[in-house]
């Protein structure tokens, strides 16, 4: 059942207190899944791109050399200043930034060749809606491409593991299927195609860590996986478990559409 807004304020509110180290997250910064955002994307020196819930600003900084503008937009203030102060560090002068909701994106019809979201729409109340907005203000022709964390087939692993999730972060307000993932994107009337799923594995200390969680719930963390089907054991692949060493997979979908 979706959130109401009330989970857009959850998620505000957190981002914010949180804003800095997702600025500093090397699995949020760096990584084969950027990459592969620029390979898929084919980014053109004349295109405009639009980054929503940029975080941290890692994609919109990734994407910013092979692109005429980006916008990175964020439904967190805190958040989108943490992430503008990291790039313009760095020297990049061709990125802007604008707070906005993802589902009610304040750009006209056809205005950008490229929209980008990373690691984001689990938190959105309607993610349909988000979905229909990127297409809204893509050019004819133009590329969405999300990447996300991505559930099982399976309903009662998809279940567990979506709790998981929603445990250590409040404002997880849900994942989707692969299945799920190109139904919204063709829903929307875009063509799919591209489709790639991604292993990440994280440390559960740091992972937790992020969220300003201590000993307590790193532990409640552990305990829950012990107890966990086996399906949803499988799809999450523990190692070290019960050591400070402890480390899970959280799947990631890249999927790609052109208007």
């Amino acid at each position: 059942m979706p959130l109401t807004n009330d989970s857009k304020s959850l998620s505000e509110e957190r981002y914010s207190k949180y804003a800095h180290g997702y600025v500093s997250s090397q699995s949020h910064a760096k990584g084969y899944d950027l990459d592969r955002l620029v390979e898929i994307s084919q980014p053109q020196p004349d295109w405009e791109e639009l980054d929503i819930a940029t975080g941290g600003g890692h994609t919109a900084l990734k994407l910013a050399p092979f692109v005429k503008s980006v916008v990175a937009s964020d439904l967190t203030e805190k958040m989108l200043r943490a992430a503008e102060g990291h790039i313009r560090a760095q020297g990049v002068e061709n990125i802007k930034f604008r707070q906005s909701d993802a589902e009610d994106l304040p750009f006209e019809n056809g205005s950008f060749d490229l929209v980008t979201c990373r690691i984001a729409p689990h938190h959105f109340p309607d993610v349909q809606k988000f979905v229909g907005e990127a297409v809204r203000v893509l050019k004819a022709g133009g590329i969405f491409i999300v990447q996300d964390h991505v559930l099982p087939e399976n309903k009662e692993a998809s279940r567990y593991v979506d709790g998981y999730e929603k445990f250590r972060d409040p404002s997880h307000n849900r994942a989707f299927t692969r299945t799920e993932w190109t139904g919204m994107l063709e829903l929307a009337g875009l063509m799919v195609f591209y489709t790639e799923e991604i292993a990440k594995r994280h440390n559960l200390v740091q992972w937790a860590e992020r969220q300003d969680h201590g000993p307590e719930m790193i532990a409640e963390l552990m305990e829950m996986i012990n107890n966990f089907p086996e399906k949803a054991r499988d799809w999450l692949q523990p190692q070290d478990w019960d050591t400070d060493a402890a480390s899970f997979v959280n799947h990631h979908i890249l999927i790609a559409g052109k208007k």
